[in-house]
């Protein structure tokens, strides 16, 4: 067996380890932003929408704030949804290990190329090829490879290797520009792919200018710059201006990326920490980290100064360069995480090279390998050995990876081992024991990344979740609770529309429909393209016999999503709520205190069966509890009519006529009070406001009434009235939670307004 052929095989079975560690792979989860990018995304659900993804950014995701332009990555989606006619995980693995397997490939034949532009030797395949696998067995790639929306740093990577490699090995193809197909895949997966023209700038440097390097370098990647200025202008242009990739301060976050920069280096000698979500918080000042990660530039900086004095460690300065640039775009501009493991794998391409042609220069110069001496070749076989123990030990470290990414509870409970003080980290794998019923243990959970994250939107929508549910399971007492938390989410984030989301869900199962209408259609209007509350919002019209409104809900879920099962059987088979279900529908409303509610219920009833007794008794039982008599008295009178021996309509009666003759008093505070929380939550502002005056005139002291004239001032953006009532609510009741959260929105929201 000849050298090329020896080298093939081995390629080859570097190829097959790669696949054999990723086997336990191809049925891991979706996870993190494949939610909103992928699972709940209906533009994908359709090749149809290929073209949609070239010119219209929102169809990356239903999160407005995440929306961003990457086409291919959405084409790359919906090619997979078709094959798999669904969401298949096999079908969205494979994809993306496929051409994780082609970048390996090219990485060892790049690397090749680079090694031996300096030094001819026999030696350089099987170090290019010792590198590539390095590459490919690497933990950290599975970081990306598991998780199947950071295909884009996939992409990103394999077009721009792909395009210096095309430049590099073949000249002839120059003028044509094919190296710059391949550039524009990169460009259009994600944006860190603008890096390339100065990549592309220090490889003709460093490997082909032998004489006015600057100048030829340059000229070589006018083409390329000229591209990748055009594509990140459409990048830019393309990207809706809802896209909000942080809320960090750019300071403390550009502060802390030197230390990052020294994590990613570590991991790739030790990568014992990867982690889907960290813990670690941007610096807010100088420290020890900040001045170690400040000391890692200069020796980088001293580093590459020194490698690009020789010819012989040009791949050593290049690689560190390749280092550098492909973290600057991460690093300089500001985004909602200080660091991701995923981002060690553009970096990761230049740093192996780096360190792969540093120690083999070392073992050449101590050990004098190169030399087919008979007393070296024990030497070659240990280090043979070792590199194979090593690779081996890399490949174990990526198959454990891989069953950390299989479902979302192994790999948020690894999280929050390794990052036991991130919030959201404690809430998701607190969201996954709720999923299993353990409420308790979620609550645990949550109220711990409570104590990180305490104006968290997202994890006070949980709360809402988790308290509803203990609530239903039988802890009364958490209900209140319940709608707190919902209520705290939207005054946290008035805009999300999963706030409004949840809480609607949660009020149209616990028969407060109306109100759980109202707050649907917000959220409908803030985000029209997730399917969620639509869904949920035909299921409250229906609760309401409104079955107009639910077709028409229905025909604008199809037309997002056409495979809708729920829309298409709303327009098929309508469903039918008989006298039994209202009338029920209305006693439960009226158990719960909903009394308003509890009377549209029964003339639901009525209007199928103006003779049902029960919903006139139910109607007069709520008008009593309003202490409205005389309509509390003409409807059990009806009841009474239609059913002589309803005998809880006649003690009813006779109990709203003694009430009627004893109290001719106006309403109290605490009534004017529920009357103003009643009107809040149907989104009658003004007309709540109104009625909580009444209360704090009767009651000044009532601390409540105050906050609700500050919840409805806040919800018409009266910032001041809101301020000036929740202040007074505050000064009589300091321990009020409630309406410490309407003051602190109030404020923002005043000071977000100012020009």
């Amino acid at each position: 067996m000849n050298l090329s052929t020896k080298q093939r095989s081995l390629g080859i079975i570097v190829l097959l380890a790669i696949c054999l560690v990723y086997s336990n792979s191809m049925t891991n989860g979706f996870h993190f932003d494949d939610f909103h990018t992928v699972t709940d995304n209906p533009s994908i659900r359709s090749l149809r929408n290929v073209p949609h993804f070239f010119t219209n950014a929102s169809t990356f995701s239903v999160l407005p704030a995440n929306r961003t332009y990457r086409p291919f990555v959405s084409a790359s989606l919906a090619w997979d949804y078709m094959l798999g006619r669904g969401y298949k995980l096999f079908w969205f693995h494979i994809t993306t290990f496929i051409l994780f397997l082609l970048q390996i490939a090219l990485i060892a034949k790049f690397y090749y190329l680079l090694l031996d532009k300096v030094r001819d030797s026999v030696a350089n395949r099987w170090i290019a090829l010792v590198g590539a696998a390095w590459y490919g067995l690497h933990p950290a790639m599975a970081e990306t490879v598991n998780y199947v929306i950071q295909r884009g740093d996939l992409y990103c990577t394999l077009g721009c290797v792909a395009a210096l490699y095309i430049f590099a090995r073949y000249k002839s193809l120059r003028r044509t520009g094919t190296y710059l197909v391949p550039l524009t895949f990169a460009l259009l997966s994600k944006p860190p792919a603008i890096v390339f023209p100065v990549l592309l700038f220090l490889y003709v440097f460093f490997f082909e200018a032998v004489i006015s390097r600057i100048k030829k370098s340059f000229l070589a990647i006018i083409p390329s710059l000229l591209l990748s200025a055009l594509l990140i202008w459409l990048q830019w242009t393309m990207t809706p201006r809802s896209f909000s990739p942080s809320i960090i301060s750019p300071w403390a976050y550009r502060l802390t990326q030197p230390f990052v920069w020294l994590r990613y280096i570590s991991a790739l000698f030790f990568p014992l920490q990867l982690n889907v979500d960290t813990d670690l918080a941007p610096f807010a000042h100088l420290n020890l980290r900040a001045l170690a990660g400040l000391c890692l530039l200069i020796f980088l900086g001293l580093s590459i100064w020194f490698t690009s004095r020789r010819r012989i460690f040009y791949p050593i300065s290049f690689g560190l360069c390749w280092f550098v640039l492909t973290q600057l775009p991460t690093s300089l501009y500001p985004l909602s995480e200080v660091e991701n493991d995923h981002r060690m794998f553009f970096s990761f391409v230049g740093l192996i090279l780096a360190v792969i042609w540093s120690i083999w220069l070392l073992l050449v110069h101590y050990l004098d390998l190169e030399h087919k001496v008979t007393n070296r070749l024990w030497l070659r076989r240990v280090v043979v050995a070792t590199v194979c123990l090593v690779l081996t030990s890399y490949a174990f470290g990526v198959h454990v990876r891989n069953v950390v990414w299989k479902d979302e509870e192994s790999l948020w409970y690894d999280d929050v081992v390794k990052s036991p003080h991130n919030g959201r980290g404690l809430m998701i794998y607190g969201l996954t024991q709720m999923n299993k019923g353990l409420y308790a243990t979620a609550l645990e959970y949550f109220e711990r990344a409570l104590l990180y994250s305490p104006n968290y939107p997202t994890l006070e929508i949980n709360l809402g979740i988790v308290n509803g549910a203990l609530a239903d399971a039988g802890d009364q007492s958490r209900a209140r609770e319940a709608e707190r938390h919902f209520q705290r989410a939207i005054s946290l984030a008035p805009n999300d529309d999963t706030a409004h989301a949840f809480y609607g869900r949660w009020l149209n199962l616990h028969s407060r429909s109306p109100e759980a209408i109202t707050q649907l259609q917000n959220a409908v209007a803030l985000n029209p393209q997730r399917i969620f509350q639509r869904e949920v919002l035909v299921d409250a019209y229906n609760r309401t016999g409104d079955e107009v409104a639910a077709r028409k809900t229905a025909q604008d879920m199809l037309s997002i999503a056409p495979d809708n099962v729920l829309a298409t059987q709303t327009l098929a088979h309508p469903p039918t709520q008989d006298v039994s279900f209202w009338v029920n529908l209305s006693m439960m409303q009226f158990r719960q205190g909903h009394f308003s509610q509890s009377i549209a219920s029964a003339r639901h009833a009525l209007k199928l069966n103006p003779n049902s007794a029960e919903a006139y008794n139910n109607i007069g039982a709520a008008y009593g509890a309003m202490h409205q008599w005389d309509d509390a008295i003409s409807n059990e009178q009806n009841a009474l009519r239609l059913q002589p021996n309803l005998q809880i309509a006649r003690n009813n009666l006779s109990l709203y006529a003694r009430e009627k003759g004893s109290s001719d008093s106006p309403e109290s505070a605490i009534e004017y009070l529920e009357t103003s929380l009643r009107l809040n939550r149907e989104g009658k502002y003004e007309a709540s406001i109104k009625a909580a005056q009444s209360a704090v005139r009767l009651n000044p002291g009532l601390a409540e009434g105050w906050n609700n004239i500050a919840a409805g001032q806040g919800a018409l953006h009266h910032w001041n009235e809101a301020i000036t009532a929740a202040e007074r609510a505050i000064a009589l009741k300091p321990d009020f939670q409630l309406a410490k959260n309407n003051l602190a929105w109030s404020l923002a929201q005043k000071r977000r307004e100012r020009p």
